[in-house]
């Protein structure tokens, strides 16, 4: 590691942060529209485990080669973390993307987001449940106001028609979003992130494919053309913009942006994906949540905030950024 000048600190940080911010917005909305193009092929006849099966398919080739290459012939680092890609694959990617989807079949796509958001939440509980780790006194109102919030958007106190299948499956993707973070936050394993997500994403295809076949998980799809707000397009044209821009894209620029600008920052970032899948709800289905679970919406993003404000800051590293001072683009040690 090569300690370089406080200038040169300062000169590499502004410009990550400043190409950083840009690329995490595009990976926000990229995730974030999604659950609404899924939502239109399930209406027209696609079941949820075929809609997140083309998806993860899609996503896993066009990643392909760049994963092959980020291993750059490193096959033991594979063998050696065989255990978390699996674990990753399998809960982090599939069971996340295949109950979120199950989600929206159900329910809004952005409140079904945000329930999967309250992921943060989670593992808090667990790292208190697991390693003791207690939460600050700003984690645990966090919290709290997140409860709050969920309480009102999902119309509870008002005594409406809950649909109990969508929360159920909604709270399921928040389990797979608090593993993927959990495993996301692994610092000891080698693996360079695009070949974590390369590789999970792999193994979550073939999982979905035998599942499929041997008829744990029902699959159906149709080639009728799919209807949206907008009007009709082809089959092929939500599945890759799924598989695309929603995952492959997404993945690609969510793992550039972190490292530009550290997981932290990147995390309050990616909060704007909950936007994202409210705007394409409204643009793609026509769906907008009421007055109180807008409300309730805007008090979970507020305690998601409020919890990780509340996360103890760990060192980072910043991308490396060429600069006068460091023209070879060595690491910047971020104090």
């Amino acid at each position: 590691m090569v300690r370089v000048s406080d200038d040169s600190v300062a000169v590499a940080s502004a410009r990550g942060v400043r190409l950083g911010l840009p690329l995490a917005i595009a990976a926000a909305l990229s995730f974030g529209m999604s659950g609404a193009w899924a939502r239109g092929l399930i209406d027209a006849g696609w079941t949820p485990g075929a809609a997140v099966t083309a998806r993860i398919w899609v996503a896993a080739l066009v990643l392909l080669i760049p994963t092959i290459l980020s291993l750059r012939g490193r096959w033991g680092l594979l063998r050696r973390n065989a255990g978390m890609i699996l674990a990753y694959g399998l809960l982090a990617v599939t069971a996340t993307q295949l109950f979120y989807f199950q989600a929206v079949a159900v329910m809004d796509v952005g409140l079904a987001l945000l329930i999967e958001y309250t992921a943060p939440v989670a593992v808090l509980l667990w790292l208190w449940a697991r390693r003791g780790e207690r939460p600050s006194r700003k984690s645990a109102i966090g919290a709290a106001i997140a409860f709050v919030g969920l309480v009102l958007m999902l119309d509870i106190l008002t005594g409406a028609d809950v649909d109990v299948a969508g929360i159920l499956w909604a709270l399921g993707a928040m389990v797979g979003a608090a593993t993927y973070f959990v495993l996301s936050a692994r610092v000891d394993t080698g693996l360079p992130p695009l070949a974590l997500a390369g590789s999970g994403l792999l193994i979550g295809a073939l999982g979905l494919t035998a599942a499929g076949a041997i008829g744990v998980l029902p699959i159906a799809w149709t080639t009728d053309d799919i209807a949206y707000r907008f009007g009709s397009v082809p089959w092929f044209v939500p599945v890759l913009a799924i598989g695309v821009v929603a995952t492959a894209l997404a993945y690609l620029l969510g793992i550039a942006s972190t490292r530009m600008l550290g997981s932290r920052l990147a995390s309050f970032v990616a909060l704007a994906e909950v936007v994202a899948a409210l705007l394409f709800g409204w643009l793609l289905l026509g769906q907008l949540p009421d007055l109180l679970q807008g409300l309730g919406g805007v008090l979970v993003l507020v305690g998601v905030i409020v919890v990780k404000l509340g996360e103890p800051v760990a060192p980072e590293f910043v991308e490396p950024v060429p600069t006068p001072g460091n023209v070879y683009g060595k690491p910047v040690e971020k104090d």
